[in-house]
């Protein structure tokens, strides 16, 4: 499923314009997005939760050259399926 496929889903079992459903995912998208920029959970009770993880420094290779590089330590979006979810999936 992509995005416009959420979105005509959404619109069908809500009753609105596929206009107004784009604007609501894309309203919690960005909510979500916000809150992991200030580095706090989101936590969807029963889906799962967001949060940021810090991922070390690290080194690699190249594939090309074969050299040894350094990868940078950065933070990186984790997500962790709740139990309804992983129910579901099952």
């Amino acid at each position: 499923m992509n995005k416009k496929d959420m979105i005509e889903v959404v619109a069908k079992e809500v009753g609105i314009s596929k206009k107004q459903a784009n604007d609501a995912i894309d309203t919690v998208f960005k909510s979500i997005e916000g809150s992991l920029k200030k580095n706090k959970p989101v936590t969807l009770v029963g889906f799962g939760t967001f949060t940021v993880k810090n991922r070390k420094a690290r080194k690699g290779i190249n594939p090309q050259t074969k050299e040894v590089i350094k990868i940078k330590a950065k933070k990186v979006p984790h997500f962790k399926a709740g139990a309804k979810l992983k129910t579901a999936v099952k």
